[in-house]
This record gives C-alpha cells, sequence and structure tokens, in this order.
C-alpha cells in the first residue's frame, strides 16, 4: 500500500485537495461570494481533479523508468516494488474515475463544455509524458500551466455558473484573486520543474530527454532560472505594495515566508552545480509554492 501511496505522490495530492478546500471555505464562503457546488458536488470536483493528478504522476513514473534507475535508483517504484502493468491498469482507471466524475459534474452544473478541463488536462499529461519530455521547456511550461490552472478550475465550476446581473462585481473580484494564484503557481512551478531537471541530468541524457540543461548546459540554465525567479519576486512586492501593505501581519508572512525564500533561490542559483544543492532549492520552492496557496484561506482576516 505504501508503494502506490508513493507512486501517486500522495503527499502532492493533499496539497491540491488542501488548496481545493481552502478556496471554497477560506475564500468563498467568508466572502459570501455565490456559488454552485454543496459539500458533495464540491468533494466531487476534489477527487476528479486529484484523480487526473495522480494518473499524471503514474504515467510519468511509468515513462521514467530508463532515468529513475540512474538518478534515484533507491526510490524506484515501477518493476521493483510494482509491475509496470499494474501501474498502466491504475493509470487508466484514474483517468476513467477523474474524467468520468468531471463530465457528470460539468453536465450537473448545466456546463457540458468544462469537461475539456479534464479531458485536455488528462490528455496533456499522457502527451507529456509520452513525447514532450524530449521536447525543450515545452513539458515544462505544460505541467506548471496544469498546476497553475487548479486555482481557475475551481472558480469555473464554483463560481461562474453562479454569476447574476446583481452579484457579477463581487464574483469577478474573487476570480480575478482565483487568475493572481494561478499566475504565482504557474511561475514558481516553472522553476521547480527546470531545477528537477537540473538534478536529473545525468540520467535524462542517459534516456534520450532534451532538457533545457541538456541542450544549454547547467551554468546557462542556471542564468536563465536567475532571470525567470525575478518574475514571481516582483510579482510578490507588487502584489504587497499594492493590496496588502497595511496589514502588518500580511506584509510579515509574504516577507518571511514567500519573498526571504525566493531571494535565497536567486542568491543560490547562480553557482549552483551540485546535484545536493539543486536537491535543496527544488525545496525551497515547494515551500514557496505551499505557503502561497494556503495564503488563500488566510484572504478573509486581511480583506474583511
Amino acid at each position: 500500500m505504501l508503494h502506490y501511496l508513493k507512486l501517486i505522490r500522495a503527499g502532492n495530492l493533499i496539497f491540491i485537495a488542501l488548496t481545493m478546500f481552502l478556496i471554497k471555505y477560506g475564500l468563498f464562503e467568508p466572502f459570501g461570494v455565490a456559488i454552485t457546488l454543496n459539500l458533495f458536488g464540491f468533494s466531487m470536483l476534489v477527487l476528479a481533479v486529484v484523480c487526473v493528478a495522480a494518473s499524471g504522476y503514474v504515467i510519468n513514473d511509468i515513462y521514467d523508468i530508463p532515468a529513475d534507475l540512474e538518478n534515484k535508483p533507491s526510490r524506484a517504484i515501477i518493476n521493483h516494488h510494482i509491475s509496470e502493468k499494474t501501474a498502466y491498469r491504475l493509470f487508466f482507471i484514474l483517468n476513467i474515475i477523474g474524467v468520468g466524475l468531471g463530465f457528470y459534474l460539468s453536465n450537473m452544473i448545466g456546463k457540458p463544455g468544462f469537461s475539456a478541463f479534464f479531458i485536455l488536462g488528462s490528455a496533456a499529461l499522457y502527451i507529456y509524458n509520452s513525447q514532450l519530455q524530449q521536447t525543450v521547456l515545452v513539458g515544462n511550461i505544460l505541467v506548471s500551466l496544469i498546476v497553475g490552472l487548479i486555482p481557475v478550475g475551481v472558480g469555473l465550476y464554483d463560481l461562474l455558473p453562479a454569476i447574476t446581473p446583481q452579484n457579477q462585481q463581487t464574483q469577478s473580484v474573487i476570480f480575478s484573486i482565483l487568475i493572481d494564484y494561478s499566475i504565482f503557481a504557474f511561475l514558481v512551478n516553472l522553476l521547480r520543474e527546470i531545477i528537477k531537471d537540473q538534478e536529473d541530468i545525468d540520467g535524462d541524457y542517459n534516456a534520450g530527454y532534451k532538457t533545457l540543461p541538456i541542450t544549454l548546459g547547467k551554468k546557462r540554465t542556471n542564468r536563465i532560472l536567475l532571470i525567470l525567479g525575478l518574475a514571481p519576486l516582483i510579482f510578490l512586492i507588487y502584489y504587497i505594495y499594492q493590496y496588502l501593505f497595511e496589514n502588518i501581519a500580511a506584509v510579515v508572512y509574504a516577507l518571511f515566508l514567500l519573498v526571504a525564500p525566493l531571494l535565497f533561490f536567486l542568491v543560490n542559483i547562480w553557482t549552483a552545480e551540485k546535484k545536493s544543492e539543486y536537491t535543496r532549492l527544488s525545496l525551497i520552492l515547494k515551500f514557496v509554492l505551499f505557503f502561497g496557496l494556503i495564503s488563500i484561506g488566510l484572504l478573509q482576516f486581511i480583506l474583511l
């Protein structure tokens, strides 16, 4: 059982579910916005997203078997603890559940076209792992877009169908907050995807992947990461100045848990060379992503 939990990245899935519930009960409910889904319906939405994400992790490990044998031989799961055939079955089951629930929910809220959100997400994860890992940056951007779209996805299913001429302004303000969080999640996750390529450069090279570090080398990739890392930092500083400046607690939270780690990342990425250094920087970015997204639940104490 433990190996299955590791295969589907149970910790990451819990984080996705937590983020979605924080959006509904830490943002929508305190601000009294009109919503579409009750607890049961929303739980199905969370389960659908989690299943599609889990299927993405499974197919990733299936296609990463050659690279994982070199990059993390002690942590390889497929063909060690779980057979490749079983992993494929799990991938298809998770996809059927995720896309099926997404289709059902889309029709339930009267927006059947929204089922494309799940169909395209599932297809994109498969295409990324089967083909785009050999294309420079495209796979990194695609995965980061999927991560970034999670907050917007909650808005599409829970906010958008409940918009009326009377509440349009309020709904639009809340939706714009979700877009801001989506942009931040995309930027930070893009950095992390490239950092993971730096970590795994040896195994990826032997597996025939065409990642940014393999194409440009570690030093040039570090410089690109430095430039890209300025984007979420500037975004945060602007956000603090524009919206949080009068709330001391919010400013302290953002400075210590988001800005400071990003500055640490920028200072250290310039000289990073060893796998252990990239692993530490990847952890820093995961830290930033975590505290950035859970701050959704704290907005009620800042804005109300």
